[in-house]
């Protein structure tokens, strides 16, 4: 997976007043839970712009006056006006331990019932894979190739390489929906041939 870099600096004070200050300075107060004990850090909200506003997963590299933290983006909260960055939660990772992160769909191949008109819906756009750091996936790949008109792809059917997948079995990814054209055209050849069979009579 992908790996962003996040520069920050420690931050000693972390109460209300000293984390309306960071804010006000442009700066987004964030906190890295999962090491011996939480490290508390303020970074420029421009950081963080390739990490958040993006449909893609990373894992980030938090450097700290040369101290280097592999972690993920854990929570994120924003301001419910101004839509600006409040707060973030990272999660340190370790190279030993499975680590819990969602990542994208990528649909992957042609399927028969979508070139005959149906409608392909991707029902879950992003995945929960479990995984040690090194094998977690950028994305995770949907094959449609089998799917006929109707058909659904449960995520039973998905490859995974080195990686679980946090979902029950009849899980739905995507599927191929009778578009209205079509339903409309079969409908029509129905009413056709129901004509055709009364004047054979």
């Amino acid at each position: 997976m992908k790996s962003i870099t996040i520069k920050g600096s420690e931050r000693e004070n972390v109460g209300k007043k000293a984390t309306k200050a960071v804010r006000d300075a442009g700066m987004v107060p964030c906190v890295i839970y999962g090491g011996n004990q939480p490290v508390h850090f303020t970074a420029d909200e421009r950081a963080f712009k390739d990490l958040v506003y993006t449909p893609n997963a990373h894992t980030v590299v938090v450097e700290l006056e040369g101290k280097k933290i592999d972690a993920i983006l854990q929570d994120i909260q924003f301001h419910p006006v101004s839509d600006k960055i409040l707060h973030i939660d990272f999660f340190q990772l370790n190279e030993e331990k499975e680590i819990v992160m969602e990542v994208p769909v990528k649909v992957v191949g042609k399927s028969p019932g979508v070139m005959a008109g149906g409608v392909l819906r991707l029902n879950q756009r992003r995945l929960k894979v479990k995984a040690l750091p090194k094998d977690l996936p950028d994305f995770v790949e949907a094959d449609i190739t089998p799917l006929e008109m109707g058909n659904k792809l449960y995520v039973t059917k998905i490859k995974t390489d080195n990686f679980k997948l946090m979902h029950p079995d009849n899980t739905v990814v995507c599927q191929v929906r009778i578009s209205r054209a079509a339903m409309k055209a079969a409908q029509e050849a129905a009413k056709a041939a129901k004509a055709g069979d009364k004047k054979k009579k």
